[in-house]
């Protein structure tokens, strides 16, 4: 069973990734279209492609600190270029013949890729694993400058959903998540991340 792919929502040019943030740094993105003060370009942001795994993450914007959701649309050449120099979280011996291996490639590493389980519309943990991604900030500043293409508040979103799931209207909630599908992957980039 493949359990390591990327499911996102994308195009011939673009993938949309999801953060959540406090809305003094949400809604300002959200009006710029981009990331400004005081979003803190010197420290790590991780960048998720699965909407569902945010929601779990996030409570469903509940969270402190979570409370704005934004969809930010990047350029694939961006995601991809994050990916080529992304080293994983873990030493997985499908990637690293050692630990020593892992440990001297992790510690020059400027992005992080960790897959974690996949949630269900329920927050239930599933078998397939989803992706995030962490850009420190020696990336940081491509990420907010050169990749970034729109940034949507996807709060209000949010909200109707987890209303229908309480209402237990669960189909109708259903109906409104993103239309996630496969990201198609080169090979070597598959390999770099441990991908199936």
């Amino acid at each position: 069973m493949r359990t390591r792919e990327i499911r996102a929502l994308h195009d011939r040019d673009s993938i949309t990734v999801y953060q959540a943030y406090g809305p003094e740094i949400g809604g300002p993105a959200a009006r710029h279209g981009t990331f400004v003060p005081p979003f803190s370009r010197t420290r790590m942001t991780w960048i998720k492609p699965s909407f569902l795994w945010l929601m779990a993450r996030s409570n469903w914007a509940r969270k402190p600190g979570q409370e704005t959701v934004l969809a930010v649309r990047i350029t694939r050449a961006g995601w991809e270029d994050a990916l080529a120099q992304a080293v994983l979280t873990d030493p997985d011996r499908r990637v690293f013949r050692s630990s020593d291996e892992w440990r001297r490639s992790f510690a020059r590493a400027h992005v992080h890729v960790q897959w974690d389980p996949e949630r269900s519309l329920n927050g239930g943990k599933l078998e397939a694993r989803s992706i995030q991604v962490g850009l420190s900030r020696h990336i940081v500043d491509r990420y907010v400058d050169d990749w970034i293409l729109g940034i949507e508040d996807r709060t209000p979103l949010v909200r109707r959903i987890h209303g229908l799931l309480q209402a237990g209207r669960t189909t109708q909630a259903k109906a409104l998540l993103p239309k996630e599908r496969l990201y198609p992957l080169p090979s070597s980039l598959a390999r770099t991340i441990g991908a199936d």
